[in-house]
Order: C-alpha cells, then sequence, then structure tokens
C-alpha cells in the first residue's frame, strides 16, 4: 500500500519498477449493457459529476507528535527536522497537507467512499465537492483488504448522490467512465472500455479487480468508474505504471465487493466476514497426478486451523473443496470471496474429493475479523521440548532430511517443540530443488502419510516407486504456511 500522500504503491515486476497508482470511486443508479460508440459523454457526466468529490488529508505537527506523509529525503523532510531540533517540544502545532484523492457521495445524508490509502493516518479530512463547498469527514469504517472507506460528512441539506450497479454482469469491452481528482485538479472525466475481469494483481485476499483503459492517474484514488446507466462498476484503486502516469491499465474494486463492505462498516464500524479455518493452495497438475485427482480443478486444503470451523466438521489437509455452499470452486482464488461473503454463523455444505471420493460436510462459520484479533492476542511462545536422541540424517530426493530437535529448529527461527522432517539442504538441479523446496522447509506429510524421521520419509518413497508412481506430493510447512509440493521421482 501507500503511505498517506503518496497514491502510487510500487512492486519490481518483470525486472523493473512498477507502479500501482491507488485510486478512488463514485456511485450512481444506472446498469451495464452494450452498446454502441456514444456521440457524447457530456450528459452522462454532467448528471454524475455533482456526486463526485476531491478529498484532501491533514497530519497535524508540532509539540513533540511525529508527522505523516513527508517523504524522506525531500526539502520539507530537511526543514521540519531542522525545525523540531531547533524547538523541541515548544514547537507550535502545525497542519500539513499530505493527501489527495477523490470518493463519491452515496447517500443524501453525506456518507462518502474512498480508498483508505487516502485517508490512512490523518489526523483530518477534508471532502469538496464539485461546486468547492467543504466539508470535514467523519471516518465511519475502513477495510485494509479491500482497500475501502466509508466518510460521512454533515450538511444543512440533501446531497447530490449516485447508486451503485451490478459488476457481475459487467462485460469485456463495455464502456466504462471515471471520474475523479487525478494530481489535483479537480473534477476530470475520462472514458473507455472495460479490458479485463477478474484481475489478480496481488495487493490483497480478495482481489478479482476490473480493468480498464480508461485513464486514470494519482488523485484518482477512491473514484467512481460508471458504467453507461450512470451506476457505478468500481473504485478505481490502483494503476499499472512504469513512470507514475497513466498507460491505460487501471484498477477497479468491483462494485458488488464494496456494496458488501459499505454495508458492513455502516451497520458495524467494520467488516463481518465469514471464516472457513483453512489454508488452501492452487493445483498443479502434479499435485494432481500425485493425489490421483481427476482434474486440477478446486481449492486443495493445505491445513486447517486447530479448533476451527473446518476441523470441527471433520475436514483435513488434503481434502480438495470443490464446492462451497452451492457455489462451484473451479479456481483456488474463488473460495476466499465465497466464505467471505456468506454470513457468520451460516452452516454451510462443503463438499470436497478425499481419497478419490466426494465427501460433503456441513461447516457453521466463524467471523474471520474474531479469529484475527485473538490470533493477533497470542504472543506466548513454545516452551523448550525434551531433547531427543540424536536422530538420522540421510539425503533423499536431493536434498538431506533431519527430524526436528529443538537446537536444530531454532537455527532455522523454528519454536523449540516443532516436529516433522527438517529439509537442511539441497542439491542444485535435484528433485527437490525442481520442485521449489527450501532449507529450512519443514515436511509434514508424504501423500497422506505423517513423517518425522528420514526412515520414515524413505519408507514412503520406497512405497511410491514400487506402485511406480512418478511423483510424490510433499506437505511442507515454509514460515507457518503449509502448502503442497509435487516432486518428481527420478529413475
Amino acid at each position: 500500500m501507500t503511505q498517506l500522500g503518496d497514491f502510487v504503491m510500487t512492486q519490481r515486476m518483470f525486472g523493473f519498477l512498477l507502479a500501482l497508482v491507488m485510486l478512488p470511486f463514485v456511485a450512481h443508479p444506472f446498469a451495464a449493457e452494450a452498446r454502441g460508440t456514444p456521440e457524447s459523454f457530456a450528459d452522462l457526466a454532467e448528471a454524475l459529476t455533482p456526486a463526485v468529490v476531491s478529498i484532501s488529508t491533514e497530519s497535524y505537527v508540532g509539540n513533540g507528535e511525529s508527522f505523516h506523509g513527508v517523504p524522506e529525503g525531500t526539502p520539507f523532510d530537511e526543514f521540519f527536522e531542522d525545525f523540531f531540533n531547533r524547538y523541541g517540544d515548544d514547537a507550535p502545532q502545525q497542519s500539513l497537507p499530505t493527501s489527495l484523492g477523490s470518493g463519491f457521495i452515496i447517500s443524501a445524508e453525506g456518507h462518502v467512499v474512498t480508498n483508505v490509502h487516502v485517508i490512512e493516518a490523518a489526523d483530518k479530512i477534508i471532502v469538496r465537492l464539485n461546486d468547492d463547498r467543504e466539508y470535514e469527514a467523519e471516518v465511519l469504517g475502513a477495510d485494509p483488504k479491500t482497500d475501502i472507506a466509508l466518510l460521512k460528512i454533515e450538511a444543512d441539506e440533501d446531497l447530490p448522490f449516485v447508486s451503485f450497479g451490478d459488476s457481475d454482469v459487467v462485460r469485456v469491452g463495455d464502456w466504462a467512465l471515471a471520474i475523479g481528482n487525478p494530481f489535483g485538479f479537480g473534477s476530470s472525466v475520462t472514458a473507455g472500455i472495460i479490458s479485463a475481469r477478474q484481475r489478480d494483481i496481488n495487493s490483497g485476499p480478495y482481489d478479482e479487480f476490473l480493468q480498464t483503459d480508461a485513464p486514470i492517474n494519482r488523485g484518482n484514488s477512491g473514484g467512481p468508474l460508471f458504467n453507461m446507466d450512470g451506476e457505478v462498476i468500481g473504485v478505481n484503486t490502483a494503476i499499472y505504471s512504469p513512470s507514475g502516469g497513466s498507460v491505460g491499465i487501471g484498477f477497479a474494486v468491483p462494485s458488488n465487493i464494496v456494496e458488501r463492505v459499505i454495508d458492513q462498516l455502516s451497520e458495524f464500524g467494520r467488516t463481518r466476514r465469514g471464516w472457513l479455518g483453512v489454508r488452501i493452495q492452487s493445483i498443479s497438475p502434479e499435485i494432481a497426478e500425485g493425489f490421483g485427482l481427476p482434474s486440477d480443478e478446486g481449492a486443495l486444503v493445505a491445513s486447517v486451523t486447530p479448533h476451527g470451523p473446518a476441523e470441527v466438521a471433520g475436514l483435513e489437509a488434503g481434502d480438495v473443496i470443490i464446492l462451497f455452499n452451492g457455489e462451484d470452486i473451479e479456481e483456488m482464488s474463488e473460495l476466499p470471496r465465497a466464505v467471505a461473503e456468506t454470513e457468520v454463523d451460516t452452516a454451510v455444505e462443503v463438499v470436497v474429493i478425499r481419497a478419490g471420493e466426494e465427501m460433503t460436510f456441513e461447516v457453521v462459520l466463524g467471523e474471520l475479523e474474531e479469529f484475527e484479533e485473538q490470533l493477533a492476542a497470542q504472543n506466548g511462545g513454545g516452551d523448550s521440548g525434551a531433547d531427543k536422541t540424536k536422530p538420522s540424517s540421510e539425503e533423499l530426493l536431493g536434498m538431506s532430511l533431519r527430524s526436528a530437535t529443538p537446537d536444530l529448529a531454532q537455527q532455522f527461527g523454528r519454536s523449540p517443540d516443532t516436529e516433522g522432517l527438517l529439509v537442511l539442504e539441497l542439491k542444485s538441479g535435484g528433485p527437490a530443488a525442481r520442485a521449489g523446496l527450501q532449507p529450512g522447509d519443514l515436511i509434514l506429510d508424504v501423500g497422506k502419510v505423517a513423517v518425522e524421521t528420514a526412515e520414515e520419509f524413505a519408507a514412503e518413497i520406497v512405497a511410491a516407486q514400487e506402485r511406480d508412481a512418478r511423483s510424490v506430493v510433499l506437505r511442507v510447512d515454509r514460515d507457518d504456511n503449509p502448502q503442497f509440493l509435487a516432486v518428481q521421482l527420478d529413475e
């Protein structure tokens, strides 16, 4: 995510700097359908622009308080450092403008949608309407996972507003209109088409962005992307750009995701997402073959949370989820959104493939946010376990393996009570290295069989070779993140 005052988030991709510029969005009541090239967007822009707002933020500096949004190494940074060195805690408090973005009004009472990164860490948020009226805004709630925030402003009269459309019916090639506050210039209107759907840009767990070539730039963050009926179908949040300017690849959070987040922020002040209690991964062709699966569709359960909803219901690591609450799960990425959008405490049917057979479980979902809060509160570490008999070390599949001991586990940054088989070294170009294993990985299972010693591991490899298997599937823990890896059995 971007720092306050910077609307571009950067990543290194394909060897060069990629800037993902965070952008804003607005809502209006209309519906998306295919149309010919419009003669003009003027009527639509005129109707929608009053509900699109510019957002600026301020952070207070002085009196010994820290300030936000001033990039290090700039003249401002040097000025304030000298200022505080001279005056210390007696320095008068100053307000510093730190962020410019966009937003849109979704109710006559003054509810405003924008991006979290636009208002993050702000001490004061100013919403400016198209007619230059200004209001100080209150934050009703924010969801960093989707980068969506809900604000409230108070006005003496009803305000112009826009409504959400159905982003699920939007098609690639449909016209789209973006309105926002690029580079602080105020209301600017650009047009383009929907270039792609369900884009994953690795910004969060629920990436299903709409991609558009409607020019959007820094400062458009939080602004709306409209269909030709004037409905908000997305919140402009990021752009792909080596330079920081528009190159025709922008991303918007789909309205159907935004609308649910906004409803929860309005009602609870935070999100309340369903929680299944599993870690999942996609299924490679090698893993599908190793598990004897009919295809590589579904979400592979890498681990289940102890005492979580899935474990209580009977799900296990190695299960492949193919149906959740009546919804087919063809891609791993489809499951997190399906779970998150299901009400907390709902009983749902989950269909899995286990050992080649379909099995159905009834799972009562928990609340993700509650689990995350409990997890954050648990700062305890494991006690040192009793020393074990020195285990044997063996090289198998191009890797040196040894059972975990307290001393060995700590060498790899793990808890002293770690149990399993640690990868010590890898042979370059060997089967394990080609499969993606790394030193420090903890091997938990071979296929569905738990292993803790090199001898147990070797026995499972021999068994796989005797049944003429071409690969074995290992369940590996890396940085407390279990995953399955398929290792080829070289002749």
